[in-house]
């Protein structure tokens, strides 16, 4: 005659592997083959990385020296494009980078960094590290015509901070 206490390991080994086929007929958990080292099925494969758009604004086109300051209220650019001219005595930099990008400081960050010119959808442009355009590090080209070029950044904690900055294209120096 059969113990209880057996009885009761093959009811619960019965169970367990009863849950598992369960399990793996819907997709979810590890197959008993998986589990004693049978074959599974291969993992998915890597989504493909999205290639950057090019910018319809070349890295040559804003480097150079810049009056800087910047905005929360829309009635308050006109005052601020101004005041950016104002800040030509002690220019924004911008200079191009080994790599094609432009030096430029990343919101918060101490240090400038070489940072790409990038397309996006709709033909917005960016400015931000290497990935496509529109990254929470990016900030938006909002608009630039040669001498004046205006930016936010993406990150809402960062665009809330640091408002929609002018910046004025300097005289060049006598």
């Amino acid at each position: 005659m059969v113990s209880s206490k057996f009885a009761r390991a093959i009811a619960r080994t019965a169970m367990a592997g009863a849950c598992a086929s369960l399990l793996s007929a819907c997709g979810g958990g590890t197959s008993l083959s998986g589990m004693f080292g049978g074959s599974s099925s291969p993992p998915p494969p890597d989504t493909p990385a999205v290639a950057e758009l090019p910018a319809s604004i070349r890295a040559d086109e804003i480097v150079g020296r810049w009056g800087l300051a910047a905005y929360h209220k829309p009635e308050d650019r006109a005052r601020t494009e101004a005041a950016a001219r104002n800040q030509c005595r002690q220019p924004y930099v911008i200079n191009a980078g080994a790599g094609g990008g432009v030096i430029m400081h990343l919101a918060d960050e101490a240090q400038p960094q070489e940072l790409r010119l990038k397309g996006g959808p709709a033909g917005k442009n960016y400015i931000g590290p290497p990935g496509p355009g529109g990254g929470e590090k990016d900030r938006e080209i909002v608009s630039f015509d040669g001498r004046v070029m205006q930016t936010r950044f993406l990150d809402p904690d960062a665009s809330n901070r640091y408002g929609t900055m002018v910046y004025v294209r300097c005289a060049p120096r006598a």
